[in-house]
């Protein structure tokens, strides 16, 4: 396997973490908020919050550098339109994302402590979760865009 193609494959397995991750974990985070349950909000987050750390952190860290070194490889310039795009992209994401890890340890937290006082989540549980929730559009959509920018490489002419 030639040093390109398996940068290329290490970079896609890391797009498919970050989006099917992302997407897991959205998933179960909202069907155990949707139940009510202190209990399965307890669990279903606390096992997110490995989730995140484990595979999510690792993809975020493993994606630059892959792509760099793929572009570096291929002679791709930095300056392309469609990788600046994708950095910036890349950028929006993780600023939606970081608060995210946050905020679900926090509702891990907050599960808890309902779970351990025997007491129903609390209202900022709540309010956490709707945050929490928003942020995911942005990111899911911010990576989609991504993922369509690394396959079609579009020219993208940019402003300045």
């Amino acid at each position: 396997m030639e040093l390109v193609d398996l940068l290329r494959w290490l970079h896609v397995i890391g797009a498919s973490v970050l989006l099917g991750t992302g997407a897991g974990i959205a998933f179960f985070m909202l069907m155990a908020h949707r139940s009510g349950d202190a209990h399965a909000v307890a669990h279903t987050a606390g096992v997110v919050v490995i989730a995140d750390m484990i595979f999510t952190a690792s993809a975020v860290v493993i994606q630059p550098i892959t792509g760099l070194w793929l572009a570096h490889e291929l002679g791709w310039s930095l300056t392309e339109g469609w990788i600046v795009l994708s950095l910036a992209l890349y950028v929006l994401t993780g600023a939606f994302w970081l608060p995210v890890v946050w905020i679900q340890t926090r509702l891990r937290d907050l599960a808890r402590a309902a779970v351990a006082a025997n007491q129903p989540l609390p209202p900022r549980h709540y309010r956490l979760f709707r945050i929490w929730f928003a942020c995911g559009f942005p990111a899911f959509f911010a990576v989609m865009g991504i993922l369509w920018l690394m396959l079609m490489r579009p020219d993208v002419v940019l402003p300045f």
